[in-house]
């Protein structure tokens, strides 16, 4: 029985010493595609969600929209997609705010596709894969907060798709704790998705 103690407890720490070297890992990779502008010519430049209030985009998602509109103007795509659902507001979708505000920036309705019902990064990048797959687009530019690109490149990577990383303009991070924990709250979210574990 002691033996067997042994064994589990030897196995238990092997895994959690993996465990750890692989978020380690992780995080010194999202830090390090966090301020990495891929963008080039692609299909679709796909802007994630962020809070909207009362109709109008918060400054988070304002600055996504900014940057995805300046990528649009360069002309490294010719369509849009914004993603995002209520958030909790029974009135209006993230979508549905970032593509009234690139319309009132004089983008053409028809340029943009909007995603209204995805509530997580995962089901965002889902819904992504599916509408390009079914409108036959093969490559992206994906514009968010640049820890949080490497997790959602590497979820529309996985299902076949072309994807170019640019996070939206920001003052360079100021890399404290807080800062370390959003990256391994990233790090996290990505082991479990491909563990398979789906909370």
């Amino acid at each position: 029985m002691r033996r067997r103690l042994k064994l589990a407890a030897g196995l238990f720490a092997a895994l959690a010493a993996a465990a750890g070297t692989w978020l380690a890992m992780l995080v010194v990779a999202i830090d390090r595609q966090s301020t990495l502008d891929e963008a080039r010519p692609a299909d679709v430049i796909v802007i994630l969600g962020a809070a909207a209030y009362r109709g109008r985009p918060s400054p988070v998602l304002r600055a996504r929209l900014d940057h995805g509109l300046e990528l649009y103007r360069r002309g490294l795509a010719p369509l849009i997609l914004t993603t995002g659902g209520s958030g909790g507001d029974p009135h209006f979708t993230e979508s549905e705010v970032g593509r009234a505000y690139l319309v009132s920036r004089g983008v053409p309705s028809e340029a943009i596709i909007i995603e209204p019902e995805s509530e997580s990064t995962a089901q965002s990048t889902a819904a992504v894969a599916e509408i390009m797959r079914r409108m036959k687009l093969r490559s992206c530019i994906v514009v968010s907060d640049g820890y949080h690109i490497f997790r959602a490149k590497k979820f529309l990577e996985e299902m076949g798709l072309t994807v170019y990383g640019s996070p939206r303009p920001a003052p360079p991070p100021k890399k404290d704790l807080r800062y370390w924990q959003l990256c391994a709250r990233q790090a996290v979210g990505y082991m479990l998705w491909a563990l398979k574990i789906r909370v």
